[in-house]
């Protein structure tokens, strides 16, 4: 039976005003705006979908409390998720062990590569509201 483990990641949103500003204070305002955004650790909540390296699909919801829950291919899985080592660290509901990821840089649409562990690669998604 092939193991469930999800994986989510980075995603920085940076927002930069408009009108007639300095060049300096663009800068500094952009500096700001990409300091406050900057997520903390490779666990961001939110929902992703992921495309594993044999071409199975999933996807994952990481909550604030650091829970998450997913699927891949026909299987679901739910549990916690916590940053260890600057890893995301999934630990399933049940007996599967714990299964930590590494994350790329980001893309420009936000996804991005994540490889575990074990070797493991999918490419993470974000998912955007519509």
């Amino acid at each position: 039976m092939k193991k469930l483990v999800l994986c989510a990641s980075v995603l920085a949103l940076a927002a930069c005003g408009g009108g007639e500003t300095e060049p300096e204070a663009m800068e500094e305002k952009e500096a700001m705006a990409e300091e406050a955004a900057a997520p903390e650790g490779p666990v961001i909540p939110g929902s992703y979908d992921l495309v594993y390296g044999d071409g199975t699909v999933g996807s994952v919801t990481i909550n604030e409390d650091g829970t998450y829950s997913g699927t891949q291919g026909d299987q679901a899985a739910s549990g916690t998720v916590e940053d260890v080592d600057g890893k995301a660290c999934f630990d399933p509901e049940g007996d599967e062990p714990a299964l930590c990821w590494t994350n790329g840089d980001a893309a420009e649409d936000g996804s991005f590569t994540s490889t575990a562990d074990d070797g493991s690669v999918v490419k993470v998604t974000p998912v955007t509201a519509e």
